[in-house]
């Protein structure tokens, strides 16, 4: 989704999880938690400089599994998720 132009960070990102999947906010807490530390680990994947002529764009990752997921798990998606997005955008 495009974002106004002059945005300080070209890349927003958010997570969510389903309440419906996870009624307790512990639960629902700690994957977004698993979720923003993984995609801060692997963000420069798509990160670019402003002198690209790619324009700022937002980005949610929403988590609709029925477990609680596994670090392990998540830290090998993520790059092959960010990696489609940034054939994507390119």
């Amino acid at each position: 989704m495009p974002i106004e132009e002059g945005a300080d960070n070209p890349i927003k990102a958010g997570v969510g999880v389903s309440a419906r999947n996870f009624n307790k906010a512990v639960h629902r807490n700690r994957i977004k938690r698993l979720l923003r530390e993984c995609y801060r680990l692997h963000k420069s994947i798509v990160s670019f400089s402003k002198d690209d002529n790619h324009k700022p764009f937002a980005l949610f990752f929403l988590y609709i599994g029925k477990e609680i997921p596994d670090f392990n798990l998540l830290n090998e998606k993520m790059p092959v998720a960010l990696t489609k997005l940034n054939s994507i955008i390119a």
